[in-house]
């Protein structure tokens, strides 16, 4: 590492060059080729996976999205006015002509009555594409909601709601990144005091993240990456490039402080913090990469994505940052310090020791209770986690958005005129190989249908002549998130529809949107446990290899596991209670996406072990020289807890204010990230570890013989360095320590 810092330091504006080439030429080619994402999206195995395909199958115009067209005239008027209806019948024929739409079914049409509500205000039309959402031209899509649009009038409301609407809707990025950025340089420059020292970091970020995403544009036309991708990229991009910046420069600044040149400075920067930055990315992109043994094509995408970021991340702090260390020499450091130091050597004063500040006075404090203060910190995230045993995990729907987008407002008016469950109706595919006798049988399940409590209307058009596959649309009474509804799924999979197909051939899949949404959430609960297991177990082995010790990693592992807990205990109350959805405008309550718990473990895990690494690292590197623990905690602690804090606040800035994105997946994300990184700096990594490292004592440290011999070696700290100067303990009681185990 000193010898890339050295080269880098040296031939600083090649490598400048080479990174705004670099940036400059993605950007480029994104531009011209454009994006391609796509949110390809598979169950494999599952019963609603099934009855896709079978269904795609027998009927091909039907197997794409639906979306609907709904309107609402004014008390004392009908959908059936002939105005009302002339106007309609034009905009939905309109909507027919266009491409990829492949049936509109509108009220007007015989058999079309029932889309019609009791009171005559509302109806709806079903617009069929011929392929998925996902797979549709946005120009169609847009084509359709002007039709829809231009219908109205003032006394006739017309909205529009479906998946491929609704990708219409997706906010434009760039505001939270701005904000996040913004609120990131206040914190960097109260910390650092020097508006140099401030733009590194964020520079770092920015042609890492901008680098990032403009190749995940070119890259999603050869890999299926979903459309959240890029805001996933930025979230974790930023925080962590901002972040790994911010531990080298902070070591590039003690070195100038101890008296080194800006390029000795900027090697033991690297050769130190740099090996930190390498090992905490490293293990990162393996808890990120972990989402492919889940097999589920979604969220390989997004593992891809944001690896790549993190990737360019710790490439761009450790070839990049170097260089601008190099163009800014000793303004790295504050005016301030510039001419303290400067007084210094014209004094003649020899270097002075370090003093105690509010760090090291902590640290006496957390020598002499520690058990006291980590009872209160395990209590503090007990009492957090204590929503997360309630934890239900499902797909938010259009019923979850803003009140101002037309989706939401078209979800609420299909609610009022025909139901709650009537967004999120069930899709009973048929096999009906057998002839005359599955046909009853068929029959007979949608007679059964009709009365089972749950279920409010039971539908299945007469099946083609020829054809061997039928339809049955099931609208159950309560709404799509409702625990209700997936007892119903339970139960028609599990009890009705076997009973239907017993001693015949028929064969019937349960499947729709809301059946798909509940599998989702089956696999990956499912799923879930063994994914946790492998991601805190690879970071427990890579910290064993790190600092010899069988305690660190183990200690590790269960903070990781107690911020997991805490931060989904908070989700649960704000998203899932309710509790706080008003105070930010995302719409009403609804279980955790399906999805988060696999996308924010990873990388809360993977951050948590950054900061486990930088605190744990300093202490491993005084114990090396010392052999005396409680000196290495303390040590490590007053030495590395501020820089934590700082980076941990610049991430909780940059996570939070991706509440202004205005996707709620976003929020979600963005909230919850900030709420454990919080939870992980400010109680877990500066109060739990530190208190439980003065309990344990030398054990810390203990490595058994035979596994050492057989483990790889890993020097995350780098070359040794002098000793460094005792710590100035003022508020250190001089008795000896009654704490069992310490030394």
């Amino acid at each position: 590492m000193a010898a890339l810092a050295r080269w880098c330091f040296q031939h600083r504006w090649v490598v400048l060059l080479l990174w705004v080439g670099v940036l400059f030429g993605t950007t480029a080619g994104s531009t011209v080729a454009g994006s391609s994402y796509a949110n390809v999206f598979s169950l494999p195995g599952t019963e609603s996976s099934r009855a896709l395909d079978v269904m795609m199958k027998a009927f091909p115009q039907q197997s794409g999205d639906t979306d609907t067209v709904v309107w609402e005239v004014g008390k004392g008027s009908s959908v059936r006015d002939a105005a009302v209806r002339q106007r309609m019948e034009s905009a939905l024929a309109d909507m027919a002509k266009l491409p990829d739409v492949g049936t509109v079914a509108g009220p007007y049409a015989a058999g079309g009555a029932a889309r019609i509500s009791a009171d005559g205000r509302i109806a709806y039309a079903e617009v069929t594409f011929t392929k998925q959402a996902n797979a549709l031209d946005k120009k169609v899509i847009q084509a359709v909601i002007d039709r829809g649009e231009a219908a109205r009038t003032s006394g006739l409301r017309v909205e529009l709601g479906g998946q491929a609407i609704e990708q219409t809707e997706q906010p434009k990025q760039g505001l939270s990144e701005a904000v996040g950025i913004v609120a990131a340089a206040v914190v960097l420059f109260v910390a650092f005091g020097s508006l140099f020292a401030m733009l590194l970091p964020l520079l770092n970020a920015i042609f890492a993240v901008g680098t990032g995403l403009m190749g995940l544009s070119l890259l999603s036309h050869a890999v299926d990456m979903p459309d959240v991708a890029p805001l996933l990229g930025s979230l974790i991009g930023l925080g962590v490039g901002i972040d790994y910046a911010l531990f080298i420069v902070t070591r590039h600044r003690r070195g100038l402080r101890d008296g080194l040149s800006p390029a000795e400075a900027a090697e033991r920067a690297l050769d130190t913090s740099g090996r930190a930055v390498l090992f905490a990315g490293g293990t990162v992109c393996i808890a990120l990469l972990a989402m492919f043994t889940l097999n589920l094509s979604f969220m390989n995408g997004v593992a891809i994505a944001t690896t790549v970021v993190v990737v360019l991340s710790v490439i761009a702090a450790t070839t990049l940052l170097p260089a601008m260390l190099g163009f800014i020499g000793r303004r790295a450091l504050s005016r301030r310090e510039r001419h303290a130091m400067e007084a210094a050597d014209a004094a003649g004063a020899g270097a002075k020791a370090p003093k105690a500040g509010a760090a090291a006075r902590w640290a006496g404090v957390l020598e002499r209770r520690p058990k006291a203060l980590a009872a209160v910190a395990v209590l503090v995230m007990a009492v957090l986690a204590i929503p997360v045993f309630s934890l239900r995990l499902g797909v938010n729907d259009q019923g979850n958005q803003p009140t101002t987008q037309t989706t939401r407002q078209a979800y609420d008016m299909l609610a009022k005129g025909f139901g709650p469950g009537f967004n999120g109706p069930l899709l009973l595919v048929a096999e009906v190989p057998g002839g005359a006798a599955d046909r009853a049988a068929l029959n007979g399940l949608v007679k059964q249908l009709a009365t089972t409590p749950g279920v409010a209307q039971a539908v299945a058009p007469p099946i083609a002549a020829g054809s061997t596959t039928g339809l049955v649309q099931v609208v159950p009474t309560t709404s799509p998130q409702a625990l209700q509804t997936d007892q119903l799924i339970d139960r028609l999979r599990g009890t009705i529809v076997p009973r239907a197909e017993r001693g015949t051939t028929l064969k019937v899949y349960v499947g729709g949107s809301t059946a798909i949404q509940k599998d989702f959430a089956t696999v990956i609960g499912n799923r879930l446990p063994l994914f946790i297991a492998l991601i805190v177990g690879l970071g427990a082995l890579l910290l064993m290899v790190a600092f010899r010790s069988i305690v660190v990693p183990l200690t590790s592992a269960a903070m990781n596991l107690i911020a997991a807990a805490s931060s989904f205990g908070l989700l649960v109350a704000f998203f899932q209670w309710g509790w706080g959805v008003n105070l930010l405008d995302v719409g009403k309550e609804g279980p955790i996406l399906s999805f988060l718990p696999v996308i924010m473990l990873p990388l809360l895990f993977g951050l948590s072990m950054d900061y486990q690494v930088f605190l744990v690292s300093r202490m491993h590197e005084d114990w090396v020289h010392t052999k005396d623990n409680a000196r290495a905690v303390r040590v490590g602690l007053s030495e590395t807890s501020r820089v934590i804090n700082c980076a941990a606040l610049i991430m909780v800035c940059v996570f939070s204010s991706f509440i202004l994105s205005g996707d709620r997946s976003g929020v979600m994300a963005g909230l919850g990230l900030a709420g454990s990184v919080a939870l992980d700096a400010f109680i877990l990594r500066t109060i739990l570890v530190p208190a439980l490292m003065f309990l344990i004592g030398r054990a810390n440290w203990w490595l058994p013989g035979w596994l050492d011999r057989r483990l790889p070696h890993m020097a995350v700290e780098g070359p040794g360095e002098e000793p460094p100067a005792p710590m100035a303990q003022p508020d250190v009681d001089p008795r000896p320590s009654s704490v069992a185990g310490r030394t």
